[in-house]
């Protein structure tokens, strides 16, 4: 007799059921009872911890800002140790409270969520007056150094911002008259040198102070001609000049850092338009060309 698909199909699942229902009995029989296992849930976080998560980590009234660019001031740095002090004052562990908060902690914690990859909390404290500070020369922050930093080398946030804006608005200055007519490439590398040279210690320490060496000492006497040669400064071509400040607000990001702008090597501290040949071309060792402009570093 032949067999429908119905009973073809009870005969092949009926031993996968019945299987099926003697594992589950065994389950349940070899099972400890619920009643007697052991749960355990999530511990409640104490108010105290609640509350204090609840405060803005840069202080009431400071100002949200992007990550890495907080100035590291000394209202900033005394709400930062203060509100630390007030979370390891909590008991949340079976252990009591947590160490005191010292300047090798406070170094290791700030080491973990450092500005911008490397940089630690000695590159945040030197950033605004030492662009070129290498964090390798010093190996913790210690109560010395961030007492000498709040001595000698803060400065309000207005003054600090100030200095930034004239640093990027000289930079853009001399983009513009030096190489408006360049590519984006010959651009970088007129910049670049303008950062070799604050950087060398050969020159004057800031852009600006670079830009306008000499500029005092009467026309054609400074380092870059449209500093002294008389000529109102102005930009004419709006679109130039705001190409301009576009790029000079990224290499100072790049200088400000300590970063490599990358266009030319650090030793190139010299350029001239490929229009002259100066005497002083033949004293130095020539490195790049880019555009219309040729570069050199000393021997």
């Amino acid at each position: 007799m032949k067999l429908g698909w119905q009973q073809i199909t009870a005969r092949v699942v009926s031993p996968v059921l019945a299987l099926s229902a003697a594992a589950l009995v065994l389950f349940v029989t070899l099972s400890p009872a619920l009643a007697d296992t052991d749960l355990t849930m999530p511990v409640v976080m104490p108010e105290a911890v609640a509350q204090l998560r609840q405060q803005p980590a840069l202080g009431f009234k400071a100002e949200p800002v992007a990550p890495g660019q907080q100035p590291l001031t000394a209202a900033l740095l005394e709400n930062y140790v203060k509100r630390q002090q007030e979370l390891r004052s909590v008991d949340v562990t079976l252990a009591g409270p947590q160490p005191e908060l010292t300047p090798d902690l406070l170094m290791g914690y700030i080491a973990r969520g450092s500005l911008g990859g490397n940089n630690n909390a000695l590159s945040a404290i030197a950033s605004v007056t030492q662009p070129l500070y290498k964090p390798a020369d010093e190996k913790s922050v210690t109560a010395d150094v961030v007492a000498a930093y709040v001595k000698d080398g803060y400065e309000p946030t207005p003054v600090r911002v100030e200095h930034a804006n004239t640093e990027r608005e000289c930079l853009a200055q001399a983009i513009y008259h030096e190489a408006r007519g360049e590519t984006s490439e010959g651009q970088l590398a007129v910049a670049n040198v303008i950062v070799n040279r604050a950087r060398s210690g050969k020159f004057p320490g800031s852009l600006c102070g670079v830009i306008y060496q000499n500029a005092d000492k009467g026309r054609y006497r400074c380092q870059f001609t449209f500093a002294c040669d008389g000529r109102n400064d102005a930009p004419g071509e709006r679109r130039a000049w705001a190409s301009s400040q576009n790029l000079a607000k990224e290499i100072y990001a790049e200088y400000a850092m300590g970063e490599d702008v990358g266009a030319l090597p650090s030793s190139a501290l010299y350029y001239h338009t490929r229009a002259v040949h100066p005497s002083w071309a033949n004293t130095f060792s020539r490195v790049a060309a880019v555009d219309s402009h040729i570069f050199y570093a000393p021997n």
